[in-house]
């Protein structure tokens, strides 16, 4: 006996990323297809492009707002933030991708819940819902009622994530053998980069950090830097945070996790010497710091970026 089916809606608002609207379609179609045969659930998709939402009173199972490449934000979309919350108060789980969190946000769904999106957008998101409790660092946060996912391309971890709820492991599996994807769980500080701010305005901060790029072996303590830059120690705690939005320790850390990275990605060298020309000299404090920023050892970090054959 086939069992109840769910009803899912992609909400294509002006300005969305097609391929995402698309992809998640199709992803859900081979779900689908797989979970007939077994006589499972079967996920009824709709896609919702503008003005259609005010004809869709009755309450989906789950709604997605995908991620767009047009920059918008969609504060002026105040029907479509009426309809979300009305989705929402029926019940149905609300889903957002990358900048779909800006929908939900505005639609005044993030009041203290934990959400994420892409990192790149992490300055912009909590400016905008300060109330939110931002965690950028993952790449998929359920919190029952509300999922949100990480950068762009996280919309085939969310369409995996409605396979499994609803459909089953087995059915998950299944699908992502067909389609060719990775269906174990990720994090997006494995992917998540350090750039530092360097249109500050301070020039005093800023040759100072074009210099930290060059050195990072030397010693980047606070009262090193504080020395380097001829700036009271005080001062130049006040300056260095205003200007680059990290106290100095922190800084330094997520640069050197940055150049190790790289070394990682690009050569062969050992894990020790890796920590050493990134400044570490304790191996095993380097490699506690790193999994903490990266969420992986250096060994796995190299074996799934390396841009080399790290077998050879």
């Amino acid at each position: 006996m086939t069992l109840p089916g769910k009803s899912l809606a992609i909400v294509a608002y002006q300005g969305v990323q097609e391929a995402a609207v698309l992809g998640l379609a199709d992803l859900l179609d081979a779900a689908n297809l797989i979970s007939r045969r077994r006589n499972g659930v079967v996920v009824d998709v709709h896609t919702i492009r503008p003005n259609e939402w005010t004809q869709t009173a009755a309450p989906y199972d789950a709604i997605i707002l995908p991620p767009n490449r047009s920059g918008a934000r969609g504060a002026e979309d105040v029907e479509l933030h009426a309809w979300i919350r009305q989705q929402h108060r029926a019940g149905t789980l609300t889903a957002s991708v990358c900048a779909g969190l800006f929908w939900l946000g505005h639609a005044g769904l993030l009041a203290s819940r934990p959400v994420t999106t892409h990192w790149g957008l992490e300055e912009e998101v909590r400016s905008t819902f300060p109330d939110a409790d931002l965690q950028p660092e993952h790449l998929l946060i359920d919190d029952n009622d509300i999922v949100t996912a990480g950068g762009m391309m996280a919309w085939v971890d969310l369409g995996l994530f409605f396979v499994e709820r609803w459909q089953g492991v087995d059915v998950l599996t299944a699908t992502a053998r067909h389609l060719l994807v990775d269906p174990g769980k990720r994090e997006q500080r494995n992917y998540r980069s350090f750039r530092p701010n360097l249109n500050h305005g301070d020039e005093t901060i800023l040759t100072l950090q074009l210099w930290m790029e060059g050195h990072v072996r030397d010693d980047l303590s606070a009262d090193a830097l504080s020395k380097r830059s001829r700036l009271s120690g005080r001062t130049f705690l006040r300056r260095f945070k205003a200007a680059t939005g990290k106290s100095p320790n922190a800084y330094v850390q997520a640069l050197r996790v940055e150049k190790a990275r790289g070394l990682l990605e690009r050569t062969r060298d050992t894990v020790s010497a890796v920590s050493w020309a990134v400044g570490y000299q304790d191996v095993s404090a380097f490699g506690r710091v790193f999994r903490s920023v990266t969420g992986l050892s250096a060994v796995d970090y190299r074996q799934r970026f390396s841009v080399l054959d790290v077998r050879a």
